[in-house]
């Protein structure tokens, strides 16, 4: 399947340049995510803006495919990029800055929406405890638990004009509620995968 990676924030919050490039135990923070997605056998594109150009080559001499997207904001750079490509089958869509993704989470999703029967999926974990409602643009309840948009989904190519009817999988691993904005976010992910290295 065909794995948009948006990596087109300015990363004003964090304050040290270019978020994707951000590095995490001497790993760009993008890196993270990719290889989740690599490990699953999908198509990776990066899609980048003009606000992340030193993304731009640093995914072009990885050997990634990348995409300029106008840098208008998350949803108008994706309708871009899907315009572009002329994609019209399911594909993911995710954030360059949830380091916390892994392989079991992009099979558990891809698995997930196979068996919906719905248009699109989106992905909910639950907010840590350790985070205020404040650090959330959105959050809801799913299956009972306070949940926040992890920043991953499927949707379909060819409905990408209008909104399409989804199925909302929770996934129980809060870790994945980290998308890096902050200090406090980008030092609470350091020390979760320094402790994930410790176990294994």
């Amino acid at each position: 399947m065909l794995a948009l990676i948006m990596a087109g924030g300015s990363g004003k919050r964090l304050n040290l340049g270019e978020k994707p490039l951000v590095t995490l135990n001497n790993v760009p923070m993008i890196m993270y995510v990719i290889s989740a997605f690599l490990e699953d056998n999908d198509e990776i594109i990066i899609v980048t803006s003009p606000s992340t150009p030193y993304t731009f080559n640093w995914a072009r001499v990885q050997g990634y495919n990348c995409l300029r997207a106008p840098g208008m904001g998350y949803i108008s750079d994706l309708h871009e990029a899907v315009k572009t490509l002329e994609e019209k089958r399911p594909f993911f869509t995710c954030v360059a800055d949830i380091p916390c993704l892994k392989t079991s989470h992009v099979e558990k999703i891809r698995r997930a929406y196979g068996e919906s029967g719905k248009e699109a999926l989106s992905v909910w974990v639950p907010a840590p405890c350790r985070r205020r409602d404040a650090d959330f643009s959105y959050s809801g309840c799913i299956d009972g638990i306070n949940a926040c948009p992890a920043g991953i989904n499927i949707i379909r190519g060819d409905l990408i004009h209008r909104p399409q009817e989804e199925f909302p999988l929770l996934i129980r691993d809060p870790n994945l509620a980290y998308n890096v904005n902050t200090r406090e976010d980008l030092e609470e992910v350091r020390r979760i995968l320094a402790s994930k290295s410790m176990n294994e």
